[in-house]
């Protein structure tokens, strides 16, 4: 059934580093694969959608308040000042929402982002440029954030071109060691 997928393998791989118990944000969250696995693993949620439809299905998941109607690219953000510990996006880019989207990363909170590349054109939709990121896009954009992993290529099956982003907004008392991102293995 539609909106019951699993989450990403790159969602799933990098999610260890947003805070226990911090509030995720899923922007343009569909019908909710990402909020649902984050909520399983014991997070707030909040998710964001222009379709009715989707917002129905994540309501009793994201809970009173956290499952937002918005048509982010054509109204205005509806979370204005709010930053989360995690922000998810997948398969979604309106370039005009960059800043606003890394501007929601709470100090020692973590972005994540996987969507298509230029490339993608090749092989399927979306196909339109303002649809796709160029290279290196995806790392310019988080430019004020430390970059933990970033892939740009091809993956099968099915058959799409990607870029993939995660970083984090550091949060380091003067003098205090560098922390320690833990890399997990892809598996």
């Amino acid at each position: 059934m539609h909106g019951n997928e699993a989450a990403s393998a790159w969602v799933r791989r990098w999610s260890h580093l947003v805070p226990a118990g911090g509030e995720v944000l899923d922007l343009a969250c569909g019908r909710g694969r990402h909020l649902r696995w984050f909520a399983e693993r014991g997070h707030p949620v909040t998710g964001v959608d222009r379709d009715p439809e989707a917002i129905a299905a994540i309501a009793p998941v994201a809970g009173p308040g956290r499952a937002l109607l918005a048509d982010i690219e054509n109204g205005p953000w509806p979370l204005p000042g709010q930053t989360f510990a995690g922000v998810v996006v997948t398969n979604y880019l309106w370039r005009a929402l960059l800043p606003q989207i890394v501007a929601s990363v709470a100090e020692g909170g973590v972005l994540i982002y996987e969507t298509f590349g230029s490339d993608h054109a090749t092989v399927g939709k979306p196909s339109r440029p303002d649809f796709l990121l160029r290279p290196g896009e995806l790392l310019a954009a988080a430019g004020g954030l430390r970059t933990v992993a970033y892939e740009d290529g091809f993956c099968e099956s099915p058959d799409r071109f990607v870029q993939r982003l995660v970083a984090v907004r550091e949060r380091r008392p003067d003098g205090a060691p560098p922390p320690r991102y833990r890399l997990e293995s892809a598996g």
